[in-house]
């Protein structure tokens, strides 16, 4: 092969790995594009986000690197939030842009970027969700995706649900808000809908149920521009994230409720990318990534959901924000037809941070020490080579409120009495007392994360305080030259690693 592939990614926000059907045998509805990819590449089943929320985990993909050694260490960014992929740091973007790509991202960015306020300067404070700040809609954006590795950019500042309600081109508002959005009750037509959007500035050519059809036509006439040179195409959607508006065409087409309508427009839009593909005559050589940034919203209405017999977390405890498997367990789904043999199911434990790795490889290039630290290639699987051994050593994982969890092999702990996220035990909700500390599940024997073994097995649970411990102090999780963690130090998670046996607990001197 002569021609270096395309790669498309495609990443979905806030949905189940059970929404995809061809990973959810019991699935209340059909998705034909999404099981297509996996009928024709590689789908897999353990593969993981970094973080159970958007903002983090949308750090990992385009760096390499866990989140949480970013300067964000819980919740996430809002619309107005300052830029969180440090200055001077590549991304994925960058590391193909090197290599002779034409790098585009069109969709929901939610990784900051630094607006101007009226008067000079830039609004680096990080802003309250619904805030109106004095932004100059009429300015420059600085450290817009455009300074992050990709040549061009269009799309939303953060969630659907957070202001401001404007296009960003590049690095500046298409157009300017000239009314005040007072938030999402209904669709158009009346039509009830599910989750809200928060009220804020908003710009007159800016409908919220228009801005997936909107961005994926931008996306569609990328890969039509682009089809004669190599190109990556960063494709984040808004959706199914609230508010959730499926259009016309989809609504009652699940046969459950506005979420599973808008899971199948979602489902439409990998339809028209693989048939965009075909009409430009690249679809061959094209790499077509769909997965999730995390596990689906409560917002979705899991209860309505139930009563139709579907589960957006599968068989997997909580859902989005947890620490829990169906808050990072995401749906993972390639095509290349020149390069993955079709039919693939592959169980091995991999991470969306391992973009990073696997393209270096896949160029035959190699990472400096400062990129991609957490990244590593999943090449082989792809190809459909099976490992002597697993690829990655432990996988770590967050929930939203910055409990961390690490990963390896059967055994997980988590670093939290609680889900650390929106489910029972809620933190700050609902009482943990008498709860252990910590938990420790064999996902082997038990995948739903019942019953917490962590007083029966303390030798595993020292063991993998000992692994997060060096993976925090060193900066990295793959082998390399130690590297510092941004913003504040994370001192307190080494001492919460460092205490003593798992069946007293008693504190050990650092």
């Amino acid at each position: 092969m002569n021609q270096k592939p395309n790669l498309i990614y495609i990443l979905a926000d806030d949905m189940g790995y059970g929404d995809v059907s061809c990973l959810n045998p019991q699935a209340a509805f059909r998705t034909p594009n999404f099981d297509r990819l996996g009928r024709e590449g590689i789908r897999f089943t353990d593969a993981h986000a970094t973080s159970a929320v958007c903002t983090p985990s949308r750090y990992g993909i385009l760096t390499g690197r866990y989140n949480w050694r970013s300067a964000l260490k819980s919740g996430v960014l809002g619309g107005y939030s300052p830029a969180l992929i440090e200055e001077g740091r590549k991304t994925v973007a960058d590391l193909l842009r090197e290599n002779g790509y034409a790098t585009a991202c069109v969709g929901k960015w939610h990784l900051g970027m630094d607006w101007q306020v009226k008067g000079g300067g830039t609004l680096r404070e990080r802003q309250g969700f619904s805030e109106v700040p004095e932004v100059d809609f009429s300015a420059r954006i600085e450290n817009s995706p455009v300074t992050r590795g990709f040549d061009c950019y269009f799309g939303i500042s953060a969630s659907l649900d957070m202001p401001p309600y404007v296009y960003i081109e590049n690095d500046r508002a298409v157009e300017a808000p000239d009314h005040q959005y007072a938030g999402v009750a209904a669709l158009p037509d009346g039509a009830p809908t599910l989750g809200y959007a928060r009220p804020g500035p908003c710009a007159p050519d800016f409908r919220h149920e228009e801005v997936l059809p909107r961005l994926t036509q931008k996306a569609l006439e990328k890969i039509h521009e682009y089809k004669d040179r190599p190109f990556f195409l960063y494709f984040p959607l808004p959706a199914p994230h609230t508010p959730i508006l499926p259009t016309e065409e989809f609504r009652g087409k699940s046969g459950t409720n506005a979420y599973g309508d808008f899971c199948l427009m979602c489902d439409d839009v990998v339809g028209q990318v693989l048939r965009q593909l075909e009409a430009d005559g690249i679809a061959d050589n094209t790499i077509v990534v769909f997965t999730s940034d995390n596990g689906c919203s409560p917002h979705a209405d899991f209860a309505g959901l139930a009563e139709k017999r579907h589960n957006p977390s599968y068989i997997f405890r909580g859902h989005k924000a947890d620490i829990y498997e169906g808050g990072h367990r995401i749906p993972l789904l390639i095509r290349w037809p020149a390069g993955i043999p079709a039919g693939q199911c592959c169980g091995e434990t991999v991470c969306l941070c391992d973009l990073m790795a696997t393209m270096a490889e896949l160029l035959g290039v190699s990472l400096p020490d400062d990129m991609g630290e957490d990244s590593v290639s999943n090449l082989s699987l792809w190809r459909g080579e099976g490992p002597e051994h697993p690829l990655r050593e432990a996988t770590v994982h967050q929930s939203i409120d910055g409990s961390l969890s690490i990963r390896k092999g059967r055994w997980k702990l988590e670093l939290c009495p609680g889900s650390g996220g929106w489910s029972y035990p809620r933190p700050g909700r609902d009482s943990t007392e008498g709860m252990p500390e910590f938990q420790l599940y064999d996902l082997e024997a038990d995948i739903s994360e019942q019953n917490n073994v962590y007083t029966e097995h303390p030798d595993v649970a020292e063991e993998l305080k000992a692994l997060l411990t060096r993976y925090v102090l060193d900066g990295r999780s793959t082998p390399g030259a130690p590297q510092k963690n941004d913003g504040a130090p994370i001192w307190d998670t080494v001492l919460w690693l460092r205490r003593g046996n798992p069946a007293t607990d008693a504190a050990q001197p650092v």
